[in-house]
């Protein structure tokens, strides 16, 4: 193994790389661009649900009662309707998104000690959106009913309403959240976007700057060189592992800066674990290089191995548990789960190599096998 030689090959690559500019851009810009279209674009805060309400009843019981839903951060209040049909196409054409139905004489039956039905429309075509607005439409209900109740048992009694509320809610629930305590969907998306851009980014890179040779003839310049095959692929690689580790510095300075994302663990660990995923990730553009021979098979083959994985099974949107056993196993395989569980720990759970040491140990095992496998399936010479 020649130094000299592998430095000459990654001086060669980089060159190569300065001189095409659309290429250059791609090098370094569209992870950025990526970044910051992905961190705007892609939240998961169900917040500002456009409500309308149908008050049927319009008493001062009825209208207390929607207060509540209209004061709060989690609906957009759009106005009262008449009618329930007024709402409907609204629903339909995606302006409203929730509808409270109140119906007549809600207010004396209230005052008379029966209950009274409210119905609530959702729009349910995002399954997930649609079962957080039922959770806070039942969270402001039930939250209704015990003042509703501790007043109505007050004026019965005379007790205090404070301690009828106590006694209607004998076992109080406190909620503490861990790691990410203003529950922000970008200070946890923002770390896992790092490892989705690092997994499609560095693989399109390496393979198409192989490939490049391949379609213009240059690689028989390889073939016939006193080069062996580890000083071609080292040196070949290098420049992109390089861009690569400069852009993952990007990412984690928009994730820390731009998008808000506190950073709780170890700069060190971090920054190795980075470097052995981005090797990771380059060994998949060089594994996809080896078997195509033009450039738009190298996009198309790339696209196939790292898009899917990095969004699906790698716990970007849906937690690794909530998958199927046969998704989980798939997810396992691949080295961006473990690179998202790094990511997250340092970033939000302010944990290193004690915790997450076997994630670092899978990635450095699966650098080492995607390397191996590229060395052998690249030979110096060309196939008949």
């Amino acid at each position: 193994m020649n130094l000299r030689r592998i430095r000459v090959v990654a001086f060669k690559e980089w060159r190569e790389i300065v001189r095409d500019r659309l290429f250059f851009a791609l090098a370094f810009f569209v992870p950025s661009l990526l970044m910051l279209l992905f961190g705007y674009g892609l939240s998961l805060d169900v917040e500002n649900i456009p409500l309308a309400i149908v008050d049927y009843d319009q008493s001062v019981t009825s209208r207390d009662y929607a207060h509540r839903f209209t004061d709060s951060r989690y609906f957009s209040f759009q106005g009262y309707a008449r009618h329930e049909k007024e709402v409907e196409k609204l629903v339909i054409d995606n302006t409203l998104r929730a509808v409270i139905v109140i119906p007549p004489q809600f207010g004396q039956n209230l005052k008379a000690g029966r209950s009274a039905e409210v119905q609530t429309w959702i729009d349910g075509t995002f399954p997930f959106r649609a079962l957080t607005t039922k959770g806070y439409v039942t969270a402001i209900n039930a939250a209704i009913n015990v003042e509703n109740l501790s007043a109505h048992f007050s004026a019965m009694t005379g007790i205090s309403q404070e301690k009828i509320r106590s006694s209607l809610q004998p076992v109080k629930l406190e909620t503490r959240y861990l790691y990410n305590q203003e529950v922000k969907s970008i200070w946890s998306v923002a770390p896992k976007l790092i490892m989705v851009i690092l997994m499609l980014s560095p693989p399109f890179l390496t393979a198409l700057g192989v490939v490049r040779e391949k379609e213009s003839g240059a690689i028989y310049n390889v073939y016939s060189s006193t080069l062996s095959r580890g000083e071609y692929l080292i040196g070949k690689l290098l420049p992109y592992v390089g861009i690569s580790i400069v852009n993952a510095c990007a990412l984690s300075g928009f994730a820390l800066l731009l998008f808000g994302a506190p950073f709780k663990g170890d700069p060190l660990f971090f920054l190795i674990s980075t470097i052995l995923y981005v090797i990771c990730t380059t060994g998949i553009g060089l594994l996809v290089s080896v078997m195509v021979n033009t450039q738009v098979a190298a996009m198309v083959g790339t696209a196939i191995v790292t898009v899917v994985p990095a969004v699906l099974y790698s716990g970007m949107i849906i937690p690794i548990p909530s998958l199927s056993a046969i998704a989980a196993v798939i997810a396992h395989l691949l080295p961006g789960m473990y690179y998202a569980e790094i990511t997250i720990g340092s970033f939000l759970k302010g944990v290193g190599f004690a915790a997450l040491w076997m994630d670092l140990l899978i990635l450095t095992l699966y650098a080492a096998a995607l390397f191996t496998a590229g060395f052998l399936a690249f030979h110096k010479r060309p196939d008949n």
